[in-house]
């Protein structure tokens, strides 16, 4: 029986037998009908499953964009008007600001359409349709092959398929596995390219709490920033240019006034990254027992220094705002992550299931079954020295900023060496390296740097077997410098051309082929490249074979599970395709006599106000509104301003931004965290604490009207409130 046939045959039980357990899983839109529309319903959605996503009509997938390459956002205006996360837009604001324009501690708002500001790069992606395409992927593959032969089999199969179709239409086609490759479905999408910064609130209300709060709950943060769609004048997506037009989408939100209540229904539309919910032990303790630890310590001793410099300097903060955002987001989760499995026993729970699906499957007298749980526990005791090689020499090695640039320079000596009379190929690479000089230099802090290659030189030294895994430079370092890392440091630097913008940007104008000698002297340069050899030569290759192995038996597991359990409903890990997920507004109790409350509101904020710390500064108009109470129509009934909500929805990275909606379809919110106690939702899900954090769209409106005075923009929208 193949996979498909055991999934329709799920689906007739469950919606025989339909029970109420929103929460967990994030579901794929188009199968919303046959799998979770009955429940939606009985929990209290007033709209189908046709309303949310339709090939036939106009629905909300039509208002749902991948924003960049990781986030979500939504359409919520007649004109483009797009909604995402302050954290999601946090880059494009910062690439804008300077000390004299600074719109990461001021905000930014364009008054009218022509201060709209321009974002190279940016795109926004639009669902058109996803369809079942599992036959034509798997046409040649069968069970006897190795996973090689299969991989190479589906990328011919997915390349015939996708290029077939992109040349009879003006979408672009990819496609992905689901269900760990049992299934395959094609994401058809149109990719818009003008996408203009319209606002963005200051970073004490957009990023308040900072690191401090950040997955945390209670929260009180307006995690939300304003983009346009543009296209060209026949509608199409297009590059930016003064002549391109607001876009005039097919569909966009109707924003609700009414807030929520406890245990109102909602939904979260977007674009979850990626989860791992049916992993065996020896991969969840892996992650969270062996891997995590090692990161979070290298991830903190580079906070430390960002923050030490930071702190001093207003320029620095600023160049480093993106950069200590993108390391401490991580590094918080994982810590919130290996915390959440050991307080649920997460890996004695997997355990206790594995024993049960041995008796099962040597019950069922099937051999292939029988033999997974075994070779998962030999490929992941392979795989662990190698993976937590990996970890060092990303997180500390390539962590040191100027190696990780010098390491861009790799194909413009590989040239230079081996083609040196291809002179318009060495052209096109000095062109892209020019290009990425000027942004690495323009958030680049040398004291900062030299600080954090010390630390990570001794944490990768002390943490690293002697052998294989330690390049040449850790021995010099031992050698010539006596084990003074410092003073290894202060060499690499003084002797380097990579930290040095006038010394760098002479060499590149003037360069010619014979002179990527003097780039293989670079001390830092040999330094990337000598962890680049490791990488490659020791690393990269056998983490494939053994991962591709893990892989191929994934496939098998996940299909003897829902064998195994096939009265149960089972959804398809995220994997950065468009996915419904439902549940309840809650609060939640996150340990023994302590119960949060489902939302915030401005209050909370000024009872945490501390000018004297940065993360909790409140800006005077804020305050004053708060004084005066002068919320407008965005208050409560309760008469107060709310700021945030919790809800049972599963979320993961990529739904920041997603839109949060209520049983009518109307937007309620916007998605932009989960709470730190929740975190583990990724590998496995806990009803009782794993909550999303959304801003109340009535707070985004405030600010945008009441504090911002960009009301203009509300002019646009569809704004409802119930009598």
């Amino acid at each position: 029986m193949n996979i498909r046939s055991t999934i329709l045959i799920i689906v007739v039980i469950i919606v025989s037998r339909i029970t109420l357990i929103g929460g967990e899983g994030m579901w794929i839109p188009m199968l919303l009908q046959q799998l979770n529309e009955k429940e939606m319903q009985e929990m209290g959605m007033k709209i189908t499953a046709e309303d949310i996503y339709s090939i036939n009509q106009s629905s909300m997938k039509d208002a749902i964009l991948l924003f960049g390459r990781g986030c979500t956002s939504e359409i919520i205006s007649k004109d483009g008007l797009l909604l995402t996360n302050h954290h999601c837009g946090y880059s494009r604001i910062q690439k804008h600001s300077t000390v004299d324009h600074d719109y990461l501690t001021n905000g930014f708002w364009a008054m009218n359409k022509s201060e709209e500001l321009p974002n190279p790069g940016l795109t926004a992606t639009l669902l058109i349709e996803m369809k079942e395409v599992t036959d034509s992927v798997l046409v040649g593959v069968d069970d006897d092959m190795t996973m090689k032969v299969r991989q190479d089999i589906l990328a011919s199969n997915i390349k015939k398929i996708t290029s077939n179709f992109e040349k009879e239409s003006k979408y672009k086609a990819s496609i992905k596995p689901f269900f760990k490759g049992n299934e395959y479905y094609m994401m058809i999408t149109e990719v818009f390219k003008d996408i203009r910064l319209v606002g963005a609130p200051p970073s004490n209300i957009g990023k308040f709490g900072g690191d401090t709060d950040n997955w945390m709950w209670p929260r009180h943060t307006g995690d939300f920033s304003l983009f346009r769609i543009y296209v060209d004048k026949d509608g199409n997506p297009a590059e930016y240019s003064e002549d391109n037009v607001p876009y005039h989408p097919k569909y966009y939100f109707t924003i609700s006034l009414d807030g929520v209540e406890e245990d109102d229904f909602t939904f979260v539309f977007g674009y979850p990254a990626r989860t791992n919910e049916y992993l065996p032990s020896y991969a969840v303790e892996q992650i969270t027992e062996v891997r995590n630890p090692d990161k979070i310590k290298l991830r903190q001793t580079r906070l430390e220094i960002f923050s030490k410099y930071s702190n001093r300097d207003p320029e620095v903060r600023i160049k480093y705002a993106t950069k200590h955002a993108r390391v401490a987001n991580y590094w918080k989760k994982m810590i919130g992550e290996s915390g959440g499995i050991q307080r649920m026993k997460g890996i004695e729970k997997k355990i206790d299931f594995e024993a049960d699906f041995l008796t099962w499957a040597n019950e069922s007298g099937n051999s292939q079954y029988a033999a997974i749980l075994p070779e998962f526990n030999k490929l992941y005791s392979e795989l662990e020295p190698l993976q937590v090689a990996a970890d060092y020499l990303s997180e500390a090695g390539m962590a040191i900023e100027v190696v990780k640039y010098a390491n861009t320079y790799r194909k413009l000596v590989g040239t230079s060496k081996d083609d040196p009379v291809n002179q318009d190929k060495i052209d096109d690479e000095i062109k892209r390296l020019k290009n990425g000089k000027k942004s690495f230099f323009k958030d680049y802090y040398q004291p900062i740097d030299e600080e954090v290659m010390t630390a990570m030189l001794k944490l990768y030294d002390m943490n690293m077997p002697d052998g294989m895994y330690k390049p040449q430079f850790i021995e010099t370092i031992h050698g010539k410098f006596k084990g003074d890392y410092q003073a290894y440091t202060d060499y690499v630097f003084s002797k380097s051309m990579f930290d040095k913008d006038e010394k760098l940007t002479e060499f590149v104008n003037k360069y010619k082929a014979k002179k990527y000698k003097k780039i293989q002297k670079d001390p830092v340069f040999e330094m990337a490249s000598q962890l680049g050899t490791i990488y490659y030569q020791n690393i990269r290759k056998q983490i494939s074979a053994i991962n591709n192995s893990i892989d191929s038996l994934m496939r098998i597991y996940m299909k003897a599970q829902m064998e195994m359990n096939s009265n149960e409903r089972y959804y398809s890990d995220a994997n950065f395709t468009l996915r419904v997920s439902y549940g309840n507004v809650n609060g939640y109790s996150p340990k023994d006599a302590v119960y949060y409350k489902h939302t915030t509101t401005l209050e909370g904020i000024m009872e945490k106000e501390d000018p004297d710390i940065y993360d909790y500064v409140v800006t005077d108009r804020l305050s004053e509104l708060y004084n005066n109470k002068d919320y407008g129509a965005y208050a409560d009934k309760d008469g107060t301003l709310h700021v945030g909500f919790a809800a049972s929805n599963h979320t993961t990275g990529g739904n920041s931004g997603s839109p949060v909606l209520n049983a009518d379809g109307h937007l309620i919110g916007v998605n932009f965290d989960r709470c730190w106690e929740g975190t583990m939702s990724d590998l496995m899900y806990d009803p009782e604490v794993c909550r999303n954090i959304s801003i109340d769209i009535r707070y985004f409106l405030f600010i945008v009207d009441k504090y911002a005075g960009a009301g203009y923009l509300l002019e646009e929208m569809n704004l409802v409130k119930s009598e």
